[in-house]
């Protein structure tokens, strides 16, 4: 990456801010096609498709999941690898954003945002967890208890699996409300009174998007808004913390002000 050259007051210029933002942008492309090619080492050799099938298998009577044309196991490898190649490069990419967005952020943001990071992380990965091992099952067995009688199931791998990783993404992305309240209250976009003050309408759509998110069945969906209404309450004590943190520091910085400088003669009473 070519040397930026800085203003006197440690500014970028405008142009450097764009060559800089560039390279982020490559080098964050780089880690998501390297991610992919490991992606497909993992999908053809890593038993991927074996760990994401596996739900389903007990509802097929012995039997496997169906295509319907000869391009489609090529395809849905191409495409579980990228997806594969997008979680492993997501660690760059954040860094990427990271170290052109750090730059602008005060110290107090920056000691805020960074464990928040790891957090979204664990948070991110219990999310895909509950989908895989509670939701999913339930979901798998709801949708596919209608009509038994007259139908008999030949599932296709595609729609399978479009299925699956969109339940799992959604969890995972869902899941990450905590993180983005902390990040926004750090920046002092969010308090803990306007969530609170806007909790009925939280609850609501966390319902809604429960809803959709879900196949429909009462327990997946129940299952989502549980925890997403748990992690709004953990958002409020969060962002409530982070707001004592910032008024004490500001408190701190101010403090000094009210006393009179060295060598000053008080004012008499």
């Amino acid at each position: 990456m070519a040397r930026r050259t800085r203003h006197p007051l440690g500014e970028m210029p405008f142009l450097d801010h764009l060559e800089e933002f560039r390279w982020r942008i490559l080098w964050s492309l780089l880690a998501v096609g390297v991610g992919t090619v490991v992606g497909f080492l993992f999908v053809h050799y890593g038993g991927v498709l074996d760990i994401l099938q596996r739900p389903i298998l007990p509802l097929l009577d012995g039997e496997q999941l169906l295509y319907f044309s000869p391009v489609t196991p090529f395809f849905i490898t191409l495409k579980l690898s990228v997806v594969v190649g997008i979680l492993l490069a997501i660690p760059i990419v954040v860094y990427q954003i990271w170290a052109f967005l750090a730059p602008a952020l005060s110290t107090s943001e920056k000691k805020v945002i960074i464990p928040s990071l790891y957090f979204g992380l664990v948070l991110f990965c219990a999310g895909v967890a509950l989908a895989y091992f509670w939701v999913l099952p339930l979901a798998l067995i709801f949708l596919t208890g209608f009509q038994q009688e007259f139908l008999m199931p030949a599932i296709e791998v595609g729609e399978y699996l479009g299925f699956v990783t969109r339940l799992l993404l959604a969890f995972g992305i869902v899941f990450e409300l905590p993180v983005v309240v902390m990040i926004l209250s750090a920046m002092g976009l969010m308090t803990p009174e306007f969530m609170r003050s806007k909790r009925r309408h939280a609850v609501l759509g966390i319902t809604v998007l429960a809803s959709m998110v879900t196949p429909g069945d009462l327990a997946s969906t129940l299952l989502m808004i549980g925890p997403m209404v748990v992690l709004y309450e953990v958002s409020i004590l969060l962002s409530r913390a982070i707001q004592r943190r910032r008024f004490n520091q500001e408190e701190e910085i101010l403090r000094p002000s009210d006393e009179p400088p060295p060598g000053a003669v008080e004012a008499q009473g």
